[in-house]
């Protein structure tokens, strides 16, 4: 189930922007209309509840949510509501190392071995180093065997197995999910595959290196100073009661999803709510500071973006008209974007700007669709999201 959704948030994200959708000089709608369009494709996409945010220029110009967070108690889902963020975690995941790199505890291009208690290597090139440049932009040639990723999830709270144990026993040749399957056989760098426990690799780097859990490190370095007080990793650090509910809606019956945790948290356990991220989104569009409270270097944020991949130093399977990568930042050209997404089961989310990163939408839904409605609806909400948007930015500009 687990590596399906991977494959499928990748190619929703690869498919569900085309260049020329969007920038026009006026909206169709008033702020009235968008509201009402808005609430009936909710309503007709079964999903429970949804909210969004409009960025331009680096501040938050709109604001909403629709339907709720708790169908049953009828709890408005709201832009403060609470909800797991899946893979856009990996953008916090990725913030931290840039802070660890930017402190000397961390190199970009330092064998991680370095830094880990166990050893990590690719049995097929047992020479070849793995770096967190690698890590970070999927070129590690770890891989997300199926069905030891599954098994991540715990449904019911916080996975109580630490991020250090399920890592060992994956990389460790002596360790219970050990196989030589967990790699590529490919040469780190030379192919680019999603992976999940590579990016909970480099979150468990980074607490080696800082001598501090990631949750902690997150808090000092990005949730305090830009004041994200509904954000963290884990469900005992988040208020129940502003966590939406999750469901499913994939057959004639809605289904409620239990809360759960992940062993692999840094590739996705990140809680918090469409205010909260916005703040976090508007100081990776500029130089890392948001309302005068810094959490990265500019010299970092710009790194952290890059384009990594080159036409002399790429992936063989990275076509570069198509899709380049940051460090745990995604950049896809035909899709004239740039941010993350997320999926997971009750979760949608999308955080991204256009290239100028003049414009934003971040997009929040607690709703397992089906593949259908996700295209119609849940994409469509957004692009109709992103036609308001350019309308505000050519109205703020006249």
């Amino acid at each position: 189930m687990k590596s399906f959704r991977l494959i499928l948030s990748s190619v929703l994200f690869l498919l569900s922007f085309v260049p020329g959708t969007g920038q026009i000089s006026s909206s169709p709608w008033t702020a009235h209309e968008l509201d009402s369009l808005l609430e009936k494709k909710r309503k007709e996409s079964g999903t429970v509840g949804l909210a969004a945010a409009i960025i331009i220029h680096r501040k938050v110009v709109w604001m909403k949510g629709y339907g709720y967070a708790d169908l049953e108690k009828k709890t408005p889902f709201t832009p403060h509501t609470v909800i797991n963020l899946a893979s856009i975690s990996k953008t916090f995941t990725g913030v931290c190392m840039m802070k660890a790199i930017e402190d000397k505890k961390l190199s970009l291009d330092e064998d991680i071995n370095t830094y880990l208690p166990f050893k990590v290597i690719n049995p097929y090139y047992p020479t070849q180093k793995i770096t967190l440049r690698n890590l970070g932009t999927h070129t590690s040639g770890i891989t997300d065997r199926t069905p030891i990723y599954d098994s991540t999830y715990f449904y019911g709270g916080d996975h109580p197995t630490p991020l250090g144990e399920f890592l060992k026993s994956y990389f460790d040749p002596q360790g219970k999910f050990y196989a030589k399957e967990n790699f590529l056989n490919h040469k780190p760098g030379s192919y680019r595959e999603y992976s999940n426990i590579a990016a909970a690799l480099a979150g468990y780097i980074v607490e080696q290196a800082v001598g501090m859990p990631l949750n902690e490190y997150s808090k000092r370095w990005i949730f305090k100073p830009l004041r994200m007080k509904q954000t963290a990793w884990f469900l005992r650090e988040i208020d129940p009661a502003s966590h939406s509910k999750l469901y499913d809606n994939q057959t004639d019956t809605l289904k409620l999803i239990p809360w759960y945790g992940e062993a692999t948290y840094p590739d996705g356990g990140v809680r918090s709510s469409v205010a909260d991220l916005s703040q976090f989104f508007i100081a990776l569009l500029g130089d890392g500071s948001y309302q005068g409270k810094r959490i990265l270097q500019k010299t970092s944020v710009e790194t952290m973006q890059r384009y990594q991949f080159t036409p002399e130093n790429k992936p063989v399977n990275v076509d570069l008209s198509r899709l380049n990568s940051g460090i745990f930042w995604a950049t896809k050209d035909k899709a004239t974007k740039i941010g993350h997404g997320g999926t997971d089961p009750g979760v949608k989310t999308e955080m991204l700007a256009d290239l100028t990163k003049d414009v934003a939408v971040i997009l929040f839904s607690n709703t397992t669709l089906t593949d259908k409605a996700l295209f119609k609806y849940y994409f469509g909400i957004y692009e109709d999201l992103w036609t308001y948007a350019y309308a505000l930015k050519e109205k703020q500009r006249r």
